[in-house]
């Protein structure tokens, strides 16, 4: 069954390319409301090319962008639920694509987009796989019900609240979801773990309003040096983080990871590369893929205050505000460390400054246990697919609907990622490698097929 279903993959990849280059050219950027028409119009191509292919499919109206949801049946009673994303961040700076992000190019052996593997080249890989089986087996193995969402990329709530409200309806042995790397392009991998995040912002005033330098300079304290101050007092010069009690519910790692991540380890020319920094840099004692991994981070993200357009203006700003995400990693709880956060910030907080800490958004991390034969089966269908050994790895960013599907549904989330590090996701110049969306089809299938 698998050999035909394969074949028919092979033989229908330049029509299953073609269909991506359709899926790709709507600017379904859902943070932006200019473009709310555009997301709509999208999940209208998804739902409608969903149905022509024998699946039972609709739109689901929520408070922003539609939730498609499609199922067929299948000759067993096993059901996995297939996850995706079909919205997209948006293309600025559009003077650095090469090509228009939302014209689809095939050259070079990749798929130049907008969303070519964030997300929706990842999961169009599972439809065309649900296809594939279908066509040549006549009726899938279990039962497959997608669930793609239109605000992955804006933060949005909608399937959160869906999953809660249709959890009876909604029970399956497992969850599939592409939305993560390959270890490299020529090793699939399977994500066992992600980083869980607390956002804050951070506000620092010093006078009601901005005043003369030379009038009142000296005598007024300046939030923008309080503000990094307060910054630099939570990260020591080494990358270790300073506040009390931050590290201490920190799970250690287990020695088959250490061995794992010891043999996996040795990717810092390529960092450097990719990133064009002059040297690694992070916590002491540990490994690069420990620190992007398995480490808690803290990370300012932008810092504002007073004047900042052409020119000069001598004033001392009133306030000054920073943007500060962390990452956080199993057994730490993100409400714990942002009230560690905002305690130890308020307890060296000069006299003279006040100081306001807004807990912008929180994610658990999440670990999931690689013997589970769920993930054996993923890591089985992997081979397949790609003919290469998978590896287990983790992933230092953070994808919250992973935690609700577990924690509502309790099952696996099996994170199979067909993309890869250099893909641009989020960036200018995103790309799909069109060996890795064919491959990508088979592992799906093997994966549906083997259940």
């Amino acid at each position: 069954m698998m050999q035909h279903c394969f074949d028919y993959i092979d033989r229908n990849q330049g029509r299953f390319l073609q269909e991506l280059q359709q899926f790709l050219r709507f600017p379904s950027v859902s943070g932006d409301a200019g473009y709310k028409e555009d997301v709509n119009q999208c999940a209208l191509w998804l739902t409608d090319h969903l149905k022509k292919l024998g699946l039972d499919a609709h739109c689901i109206s929520t408070r922003r962008h539609p939730i498609v949801r499609a199922a067929t049946r299948g000759s067993a009673s096993k059901r996995v639920i297939l996850y995706g994303h079909y919205d997209v961040q948006p293309a600025d700076p559009l003077d650095q694509w090469q090509t228009n992000p939302f014209k689809p190019d095939l050259r070079d052996g990749f798929i130049y987009a907008r969303g070519a593997t964030d997300d929706k080249g990842q999961l169009f890989a599972h439809i065309k796989a649900v296809e594939s089986l279908l066509q040549t087996a006549g009726r899938l193995p279990c039962e497959v019900l997608f669930l793609l969402e239109g605000e992955e990329e804006s933060g949005g709530s909608s399937l959160e609240e869906y999953i809660k409200a249709e959890k009876a309806n909604l029970a399956a042995d497992a969850v599939i979801l592409s939305d993560t790397d390959m270890y490299d392009e020529n090793t699939p991998a399977l994500t066992y773990g992600l980083r869980g995040t607390v956002a804050l912002e951070v506000k620092v005033k010093t006078a009601a309003f901005p005043v003369h330098s030379g009038s009142y300079g000296g005598a007024i304290g300046n939030p923008v040096t309080v503000l990094s101050r307060l910054i630099s007092s939570c990260v020591g010069p080494d990358g270790r983080i300073l506040i009390p009690g931050f590290y201490e519910d920190v799970r250690p790692l287990a020695d088959w990871e250490k061995e794992n991540i010891r043999r996996l380890d040795g990717r810092d020319r390529n960092l450097m590369a990719e990133t064009g920094v002059r040297k690694i840099f992070g916590e002491p004692g540990f490994s690069t893929l420990e620190r992007i991994w398995t480490r808690p981070t803290f990370e300012p993200n932008g810092i504002s205050g007073g004047y900042e357009g052409e020119g000069m203006k001598t004033i001392i700003p009133a306030f000054a505000v920073a943007k500060i995400s962390l990452r956080v990693v199993p057994d730490q709880n993100p409400q714990k460390i942002a009230g560690l956060v905002s305690q130890y910030l308020k307890s060296i907080c000069p006299e003279y400054a006040s100081l306001e800490v807004t807990v912008l958004s929180t994610s658990w991390p999440i670990l999931f246990d690689v013997d589970n034969p769920m993930f054996q089966a993923g890591r089985k269908a992997l081979q397949c697919g790609f003919g290469a050994e998978p590896v287990y790895m983790r992933c230092g960013g953070s994808i919250p609907v992973v935690n609700t599907f577990w924690q509502v549904l309790e099952k696996p989330v099996i994170l199979m990622g067909f993309g890869l590090n250099s893909d641009g996701a989020h960036s200018t110049n995103e790309r799909f490698k069109i060996n890795n969306f064919i491959r990508g089809a088979k592992a799906s299938a093997a994966l549906i097929a083997s259940l």
